[in-house]
């Protein structure tokens, strides 16, 4: 039988990408993602943790998150888990798990200010300014 390696999460960035371009010009962003899950404790208290994911997205994503995403984004992220090591410079070997993006999607509500685009993606992945606004007919419908 064969594995499932798939990641969802939904959090906040804890900075902004740190995007490099590879030989090719291949671009790569990498970026903390915090979750938090909030609970009851035994006297009702509300706890809070927060658990800490390094995130990678390669290629149009990468270039994506450059664009458009900032300290604090809400993101919606689908990956899959990767562990790597290296050696550091005192020769001891060092082991890091990745969440690798397939895909990605912004969830910060819209805000009408000048820092956004007509252009920009709105939270579900899409193009603001595609339709009217609500309540407009659009004069180009065919029928």
């Amino acid at each position: 039988m064969r594995g499932v390696n798939r990641v969802m999460l939904i959090g906040n960035l804890g900075k902004d990408p740190d995007v490099q371009v590879l030989d090719g010009n291949v671009a790569v962003a990498k970026f903390p993602l915090a979750t938090t899950e909030t609970f009851k404790d035994r006297t009702g208290k509300a706890v809070s943790q927060t658990e800490w994911h390094t995130v990678v997205l390669w290629r149009g994503l990468a270039e994506l998150a450059q664009k458009y995403l900032h300290k604090g984004s809400l993101v919606y992220i689908e990956g899959r888990l990767k562990t790597r090591s290296w050696e550091d410079k005192e020769g001891m070997k060092k082991f890091t798990t990745e969440v690798i993006g397939d895909n990605l999607i912004m969830l910060d509500k819209r805000t009408d200010g000048p820092a956004q685009r007509p252009d920009a993606p709105d939270t579900m992945g899409g193009y603001q300014g595609d339709l009217p606004p609500l309540g407009e007919p659009a004069d180009d419908l065919p029928f």
